[in-house]
């Protein structure tokens, strides 16, 4: 476990208003070897397991999946998140996070996986009462039994809260009689335990049961026919009068709403942290196949056109992962300090997620749009075997494309992240709008010329990091100020803003990863890392940019727009960079490794 060092953390979405100091943070080279064996009895499940038998996993041989989930169960790789008292491992946060990462280069298993371990499992872990959670937390950390989790509906999917599915108690006072079809249902082909989602009577808000596959009044639609992760059971699920116990409600009345969204902040984290190990695969199996392929009489890899594309690749991958465990161990930091103040253990993992769902919305928007450009890339490496299902790519590029839209669709999770900052700040938790203020009366001063300190390593970078974040102070608030009340329906306005915020944190992640590295192990030996770090702040700021001056444009008019423009190129501007070197150097240490080497 990663030893309990003291971290100052700062708050859900602080980061923008505040300056993380590179000692708070914790960067993926910190795990100790016990979470490094985790992820290494992961990776040899993986190549035993599922790589040799891909096609018996794709074709959905009849009881194919539900045995890797059993072997996993045996193996312990079930039970990360769940207690030693209820048969798992009892470790920490970010341990599964790790978990999540390495199994994301299964394809279709690490869905199968996800949906067990996350969302099947860890509403009875958080939400439970002891008598539930004896019951059946032992079973699932074995994969005795396998869960899945009913929420989405026909005409209820983003909207999950309109769902239509009824629960009513009967006459005796024993059992909910629940009625209803849910639909895109991970793991429903062989699940044996369902976390339902209904409406008791005419409640407002749904409720959650715990719903075992044997009770009556439940059938099955036809697998469905997916696009990708074709391994995965995905089916529809129909309730007629399934007669629940009432013990088995899970948590209070009407607090089913409230359990799904903070399961989904689980889900949205661990997404981002899960397109990791896909994203090392696909760019690994891209740099062999370059060095191998000839044209021209040469190696591919000898071409600028291809260093381009493999040095982009990597970069993204170590940006993407700085921002997963930053994040990660932000919200295991804030789980010990409310334990530390006497907070049980669920109720301070579940007050931590909350606190940090700006961030878990971050990751998954970052990820999975990460993940999504390198198996694209990936099949541009590979070119006309890149098409084809004889090669690795097609499959990749097939399964990635679910990982923006589950979990909440991108576009939600770029609303969702700036609604959650606009209503913090009108809350009080945030002090968003005196930050904006100050730059608002910044913008109309002489500019100050600041003077840095380069003897300072990266100080130039965390500078340019000073000065995005001011253009997200200087645009949200003056959009916020302007629209008032008409902020939250312009949501083109909304996801430029939410743009903005990603990629600044990703820079920003990355670039204290990486002065954190070189403190240790000085700037000859961390290269590679320097190259990406400023490579994909110049990115950034370029991406910033863009989304800056589409929101400004959006709504500014006059004299106003020309200061707000004024203020973008003020805010973005940095000092030339020849990315172009830099990323071929990263790329020819991808070349040599035959793999992502970092």
């Amino acid at each position: 476990m990663v030893a309990e060092a003291t971290r100052e953390a700062l708050k859900g979405g602080e980061f923008l208003i505040k300056e993380s100091e590179v000692q708070d943070i914790f960067i993926p080279e910190e795990f100790s070897e016990e979470q490094k064996a985790m992820a290494a009895a992961c990776q040899d499940f993986i190549r035993k397991e599922i790589t040799p038998h891909v096609h018996r996993m794709d074709s959905m041989e009849e009881g194919f999946m539900r045995g890797l989930m059993q072997k996993a169960g045996d193996l312990g790789l079930l039970g990360v998140s769940i207690p030693e008292e209820y048969g798992g491992l009892g470790m920490s946060f970010n341990t599964s996070m790790l978990i999540a990462d390495t199994f994301g280069e299964s394809g279709s298993f690490s869905t199968a996986y996800g949906a067990h371990t996350g969302i099947g499992t860890l509403p009875i872990l958080y939400y439970g009462n002891e008598e539930q959670k004896k019951k059946y937390l032992p079973k699932l950390a074995t994969a005795e039994w396998v869960g899945c989790y009913c929420l989405t509906e026909p005409n209820a999917g983003s909207d999950a809260n309109s769902g239509k599915t009824k629960a009513v108690l009967n006459a005796e006072g024993t059992h909910y009689l629940i009625t209803g079809q849910k639909m895109w249902i991970s793991n429903a082909g062989f699940a044996d335990l369902l976390i339902v989602f209904a409406k008791i009577d005419d409640d407002k808000n749904l409720s959650a049961f715990i719903v075992e596959r044997t009770y009556e009044g439940i059938t099955m639609g036809d697998e469905e026919k997916k696009l990708g992760i074709k391994g995965s059971s995905t089916r529809q699920v129909f309730f007629n009068d399934c007669k629940v116990p009432v013990e088995n409600l899970l948590s209070a009345r009407q607090n089913g709403f409230k359990i799904a969204v903070n399961i989904l902040n689980i889900g949205r984290i661990k997404l981002g942290a899960g397109v990791i190990g896909g994203c090392k695969e696909v760019v690994s199996l891209s740099a062999t196949y370059a060095k191998e392929r000839k044209q021209f009489g040469v190696s591919i890899a000898t071409f600028g056109a291809i260093k381009h594309k493999l040095g982009e690749m990597a970069l993204k991958i170590y940006a993407t992962e700085s921002a997963a465990y930053r994040a990660g161990q932000n919200i295991e930091d804030k789980i010990n300090a409310f334990i530390a103040e006497g907070m049980p253990d669920a109720e301070a993992k579940l007050k931590a997620l909350e606190q940090f769902a700006i961030e878990c919305a971050i990751m998954k928007v970052h990820g999975s749009e990460v993940l999504d450009y390198i198996v694209d890339e990936g099949i541009q490496v590979y070119g006309g075997m890149g098409f084809s299902e004889e090669a690795p790519m097609a499959r990749a590029y097939r399964d990635s494309r679910i990982s923006r839209i589950y979990e909440g669709t991108n576009e939600i999770n770029r609303m969702l992240l700036v609604g959650m900052i606009v209503k913090r700040a009108m809350k009080g938790e945030l002090d968003f709008m005196q930050p904006a203020m100050a730059v608002a009366k910044e913008l109309t001063s002489v500019p100050n010329m600041t003077s840095i300190d380069n003897s300072v390593f990266f100080a130039e970078e965390k500078e340019v990091v000073k000065n995005m974040k001011k253009a997200i102070l200087m645009v949200a608030g003056d959009a916020l100020q302007t629209l008032g009340a008409n902020f939250e329906s312009e949501q083109e306005i909304m996801m430029n803003i939410a743009d903005m915020i990603i990629e600044t944190y990703a820079a920003e992640s990355t670039i204290l990863r990486t002065e954190k590295l070189v403190g240790v192990r000085g700037e000859k030996a961390c290269e590679s890392q320097i190259n990406m770090a400023k490579v994909y702040l110049v990115e950034a700021v370029n991406k910033l940019e863009v989304a800056a001056k589409e929101a400004i444009n959006g709504y500014a008019k006059g004299d106003k727009m020309k200061v707000l423009l004024m203020g973008v190129k003020r805010y973005t501007k940095m000092n030339p960079y020849n990315t172009k070197e830099a990323r071929r150097a990263v790329a020819e240490v991808l070349i040599e490794h035959g793999a992502y080497a970092w």
